[in-house]
């Protein structure tokens, strides 16, 4: 088995490109249950973010993992760009593990210390998890990547001077109105991040917030919360008459805000309108820039506000990557121990193959042996081997976990006569290949 990763992210993609790859919750669980069908895999989960898209797969030693990414996502991408595969970066082994302990402890992220990616790689876990494309090792990975977050989280100030993306919202809105008192502020979409973005609105003094959902009792939870005003999405046009701010987080696959459609809008405003289009794909047009007083930012306009913290950020950083490493430190040696206890099992059930011999043997010569003394022969030597195995048993556990594992398993199985079972514990045994580690006895 080899562990292999294949993404895009904000580090490798401009949000035009990270769009043609940004999945619907039917596009995760279509490509999922091809995933669960395909022998060439054994475990798949797919992270996607307005940030990234990430396809973390555990697949077969002979596979070619970029032709296999190929065969079931990007060939059922609806608007397929052609240079996208430009974008793209592939690890795999202990480089995988890594990765995703530090997206875990966002140290990934756009603004560095922000809390809402672990829910999302938990959200994404468990839709894998549902769709049965998770086993035991993803099973482990991640929940262990969850205990890495909380760890970084816990023990560092890493999200005490992060900013989240509604924040940002807010330091960009104030760039353009010097203020946000009295501002009135229109959200597209009544999601999480557009329920934060309120909020941070509403406490940097806006006076009224209006939510427009496709679905309009949301749009009207949403609004109760702030004291606002929900409306009917198709009138989110009529809206922007009075608006000065608009924060836009649908799902919508197309624009929601037309160039063309706000043409009529802005001929009958003067102050200016901000838009904050978190979404990705985008909601509004570009080209809506182009009017006079009409500001546009989308998440890559991120990066100013980011640059102001990230000193004291990247302290806590340092931190983090401690605490990273240990738990890599960790996984290592949940694998090695899951290498080791088929070898344990095979040693104890070649001693028992040979003990019942032994005892069907001596029995044929011994036929004048009570009930009770057969058992007190049977409970004799089961003793006998509990003993003769159990300090093998307890070094070859001591020993999984060292520098030389590998090696001193390798040497157990050779002792005992075990290797012809190789292949009956190859699914364990090439555990050490997810971390592409060296086979024993290879040169360097």
């Amino acid at each position: 088995m080899q562990l292999v990763l294949i993404g895009l992210s904000h580090k490798t993609a401009p949000v035009e490109v990270r769009e043609s790859l940004a999945l619907t919750l039917a596009d995760q669980k279509a490509i999922l249950d091809r995933c669960l069908g395909d022998d060439r895999l054994n475990e798949t989960v797919i992270v996607s973010t307005c940030n990234r898209s990430e396809f973390y797969f555990v697949t077969r030693l002979d596979c070619d993992a970029k032709q296999m990414f190929t065969d079931l996502v990007l060939d059922h991408l609806p608007n397929p760009r052609p240079d996208i595969a430009d974008y793209l970066y592939f690890q795999q082994g202990e480089a995988v593990v890594s990765h995703l302990f530090r997206v875990a402890a966002s140290l990934d992220s756009m603004v560095v210390g922000e809390a809402q990616i672990l829910g999302q790689l938990k959200e994404a876990y468990d839709l894998a998890f549902e769709q049965g494309t998770t086993a035991r090792v993803f099973n482990k990975l991640f929940r262990l990547s969850f205990e890495t977050g909380k760890r970084v989280r816990n023990e560092t100030n890493i999200g005490s001077s992060a900013v989240s993306i509604s924040y940002a919202a807010v330091e960009l809105a104030k760039r353009v109105f010097d203020s946000l008192e009295g501002r009135r502020v229109l959200l597209l979409g009544a999601g999480e991040m557009s329920e934060l973005t309120a909020l941070h609105m509403q406490t940097n003094g806006a006076s009224e917030v209006v939510v427009a959902n496709r679905t309009f009792a949301r749009a009207e939870e949403l609004a109760e919360k702030f004291k606002g005003s929900a409306i009917e999405f198709d009138q989110r046009y009529e809206a922007l008459r009075t608006t000065d701010i608009v924060v836009s987080a649908t799902a919508a696959t197309e624009y929601v805000i037309t160039k063309e459609e706000l043409s009529d809008v802005v001929s009958r405003r003067r102050d200016p309108l901000f838009f904050f289009d978190i979404a990705v794909p985008r909601d509004i047009d570009p080209q809506c820039a182009d009017f006079r007083n009409v500001y546009v930012y989308d998440v890559d306009a991120l990066d100013g506000i980011v640059e102001s913290n990230k000193a004291e950020r990247m302290v806590e950083a340092a931190k983090a990557e401690v605490i990273i490493q240990e738990e890599i430190t960790n996984f290592e040696k949940w694998l090695e121990l899951m290498e080791v206890e088929p070898t344990i099992a095979s040693m104890r059930e070649q001693a028992e193959q040979l003990r019942q011999a032994e005892l069907a043997r001596a029995y044929k010569r011994l036929r004048d042996l009570s009930p009770s003394d057969r058992d007190t022969v049977d409970r004799l030597t089961q003793s006998i081997v509990n003993k003769m195995l159990h300090n093998p048993t307890v070094k070859l556990r001591e020993a999984s976990v060292g520098r030389r594992g590998i090696a001193t398993v390798e040497t157990a199985r050779y002792l005992y006569g075990l290797e012809e079972e190789q292949d009956a514990n190859k699914g364990f045994r090439l555990i050490r290949s997810l971390l592409g580690k060296r086979p024993s006895g290879a040169s360097d």
